[in-house]
């Protein structure tokens, strides 16, 4: 089956509420469980720091909105979940393209033209109090998504320049360099996503002070809002006019269509708000006491958060790493150098790459592969069977670079053939000579399968 690659950027400034559960989360998740989906979740904590220069609100927020995300039900073992700052290909390809993308292009940004228009309304230097970071934004926003050659980006109406945007840069740089290199992502609009009234009747939005919060505070915070929100004058017995009704909007965007039904014909026969909001109340605490329950229990083990997303970046970075390494030859950035401590590298010989068989001390199979100058890239690991390490071998001759799947570890690289480790290569001295054998083990793969 094609799995559509769906990526979706979480900003890590202050903390979940209700309309973000509503409106984002919820229906995220829900998109990530289809067998179609390859689905991508980033935390975008580089962004954060457009808005925020108070590192202990970066911080906490990052935590809390992991622990969100996974507390509302995001399997990590089913997508690809880690934070912006953890994958270092994304600042670098934000760099790269930087140097194709016009500066006529990056003024037309919707953010940055508000900001210069409210400065020059307001009698100010165009530019005053606007950083590179918000001019440069869209960038970044593109390296996020062109990184992992993503095919959709679900956004709201308020982004879709900004996916325009990553389009036209992707496709200034495939024109500069003569080449196809980035797939060029679709707008997925999000016309169903719930926009929830907050405790005055507005969008329920931080800059309004209105929102409900999801966990914050736990079922006392949760009860102490809904007891706030803003109702008519109506006594009890009088009826009420549910679709002008706030309270009735938050009620149905959590309930069954029987349960809705029922709430409106309540207030319509004249509950009171009184009733209602306890219903509500109810209704909520049901749905949101087991994921708060969750929550406490992440928040309580930061070290396990940790574990989730390292793993996350750890798979990003099996996509983004041989990415760049393709990106950087494209341009004339590739690296011939000798590896810092590895002494002079060989001369490559014209010799064809070979697979070696052998048999280790306990009887098993295994097989080596070297380059042609003679350098061993990747030791096989251990068959029970010899057709088996044959039939591996096979598969390697016919598999080129392109449908490789290696796996980076810190300092070296697990090469998988459907699914299973078949080989590794030796421990390098960093990350850079890691880097630098995953460039020779593709092209000796590329090699390998062309002599097939």
């Amino acid at each position: 089956m094609n799995r559509t690659r769906v990526l979706t950027g979480i900003t890590t400034t202050g903390t979940p509420h209700l309309g973000n559960y509503a409106g984002a989360i919820r229906p995220a998740i829900a998109a990530s469980r289809r067998e179609d989906v390859d689905a991508f979740f980033f935390m975008a904590d580089y962004h954060a720091l457009i808005k925020s220069d108070d590192p202990t609100r970066i911080a906490r927020s990052r935590l809390e909105i992991a622990a969100s995300w996974l507390a509302c039900g995001l399997d990590p073992e089913r997508v690809t979940f880690y934070r912006q700052s953890d994958i270092p290909e994304i600042p670098e390809l934000s760099w790269l393209l930087t140097c194709v993308t016009a500066k006529g292009l990056l003024n037309r940004a919707h953010a940055y033209k508000a900001a210069v228009d409210k400065n020059v309304e307001s009698g100010e230097d165009a530019d005053a109090g606007v950083n590179a970071g918000l001019y440069m934004y869209p960038v970044l926003m593109a390296a996020d998504i062109l990184a992992f050659d993503a095919h959709k980006v679900p956004v709201g109406r308020d982004q879709i320049q900004h996916l325009e945007m990553a389009r036209d840069i992707a496709q200034r740089f495939n024109h500069i360099y003569g080449r196809d290199f980035f797939v060029l992502p679709e707008v997925q609009i999000e016309e169903q996503v719930a926009t929830l009234p907050g405790l005055d009747g507005r969008k329920m939005s931080k800059s309004y002070d209105n929102t409900i919060p999801l966990f914050a505070g736990g079922s006392k915070a949760l009860r102490e809002a809904v007891m706030r929100i803003v109702t008519d004058s109506r006594a009890p017995g009088e009826p009420k006019d549910p679709d002008d009704s706030s309270l009735f909007v938050l009620y149905r965007a959590f309930a069954g269509e029987a349960e809705t039904a029922s709430f409106r014909s309540a207030l319509e026969a004249g509950l009171a708000w009184g009733e209602a909001k306890q219903a509500l109340f109810g209704l909520l605490e049901g749905q949101i006491a087991p994921m708060r329950e969750r929550y406490e229990a992440l928040i309580a083990q930061p070290a396990h958060i940790e574990e989730i997303l390292h793993e996350g970046a750890r798979k990003a970075r099996a996509i983004a790493t041989p990415k760049l390494a393709i990106l950087r030859e494209a341009i004339g950035l590739g690296s011939h150098a000798p590896v810092a401590g590895a002494g002079m590298a060989r001369p490559r010989a014209d010799k064809p790459p070979r697979l070696a068989s052998f048999r280790d001390d306990d009887g098993r199979f295994r097989f080596r592969l070297f380059a042609g100058d003679g350098e061993e890239l990747l030791l096989s690991r251990a068959f029970d069977d010899p057709k088996a390490a044959g039939a591996a071998q096979k598969r390697l001759k016919q598999l080129g670079a392109a449908a490789a799947v290696v796996q980076l570890k810190p300092t070296a690289l697990l090469l998988e053939l459907d699914g299973e480790a078949v080989g590794s290569t030796p421990d390098y001295a960093d990350e850079q000579a890691r880097d630098q054998a995953l460039e020779r083990l593709r092209e000796t793969l590329d090699q390998l399968a062309g002599a097939a």
